[in-house]
This record gives structure tokens, C-alpha cells and sequence, in this order.
């Protein structure tokens, strides 16, 4: 069954849509990444404009994120407090992301920049992941701990 899409003009496979909210989801409630993460490339991978991709999975993310939120407050695995200083540094580089989109926008070059952005973010959170892994594989082969996660401590916080 197709559904049809007004803002990206397109007509889509609405189960397919759904099975990939589902399938992000449940990433989401097991590992705790934001549905946006892989949501958008999805979309993009399916078709979906770029832009329209990046706002129509702020939709989805809500949805997981909080549902998420609140099965971990119930464990009490939350910490509020960590949790505000992320809001508020979310909602301001939400303003700044909003101008920056706009600006792309009427250049005409935002679905090229999304584009982009996607691949070089991915390609960095892969090759840190597989070097982080890379370790803890060589340690244990060598028999050896392995080596500590590396952790700063930010002035300001």
C-alpha cells in the first residue's frame, strides 16, 4: 500500500515506512542512539529528499526519545541533570542549525550539504567505533585489560 508524501512530492511504501520507524526504534530503545542518526540516512537511502528527511525524522525521534526517556527513569538510569545541560545546548545549536538550513536552503544547495554532512559524520563515528573495538580485540588476544575509555572532564560543567 502507498501512501502519498505532499512536501517531498513522492509516493512511498507505507509499510516499508513503518518497519523502518520500528526497526529504528528498537535501535533506539537498545543502545540509546537517536532515531535521527539512522532515520535520515534511511530516508535519503529510499528516496526521500535530503531536507524533508532531516525534518520529517524529527518526528520520529520525539517519539522514540521519549519513550526511551522514560523506561530508563522508571530504572532510574536518568541523570537529570547531565540531561538539562544536553537540552540546552541542544536547543541552542537547534537555533543555529535552523539559520544555517535556511541559508542552504535558499542557495539551493542544502540536499547537497546534508548529503555530505552524513557521509563525513558516519564515516568519523564508524572509524572511531572500529578503532575503539580495533583495541579492545588486540587486548584481548594479547590476554592484556583493556585499555580504559579515555574520559575529560569539561571545565565549564
Amino acid at each position: 500500500m502507498d501512501i502519498y508524501l505532499p512536501i517531498a512530492e513522492m509516493s512511498v511504501n507505507a509499510l516499508l515506512i513503518i518497519l523502518m520507524g520500528g526497526a529504528v526504534g528498537f535501535l533506539s530503545g537498545m543502545f540509546g542512539v537517536g532515531g535521527g542518526f539512522l532515520t535520515t540516512p534511511l530516508l535519503i537511502f529510499y528516496g526521500i529528499p535530503p531536507a524533508v528527511a532531516v525534518a520529517s525524522s524529527a518526528t520520529q525521534i520525539t517519539g522514540s526519545s521519549v519513550s526511551g526517556a522514560l523506561a530508563y527513569w522508571e530504572r532510574g538510569q536518568v541523570d537529570a541533570r547531565m540531561g538539562g545541560v544536553l537540552v540546552a545546548g541542544g536547543i541552542v545549536g537547534a537555533g543555529i542549525g535552523q539559520v544555517i538550513f535556511r541559508l542552504l536552503q535558499d542557495l539551493g544547495q542544502i540536499d547537497v550539504v546534508i548529503s555530505l554532512i552524513y557521509v563525513i559524520f558516519l564515516s568519523v563515528i564508524g572509524g572511531l567505533m572500529l578503532r575503539d573495538a580495533w583495541g579492545a580485540l588486540r587486548a584481548a588476544r594479547s590476554g592484556a585489560a583493556p585499555p580504559p575509555r579515555r574520559t575529560r572532564h569539561l571545565p565549564w560543567v
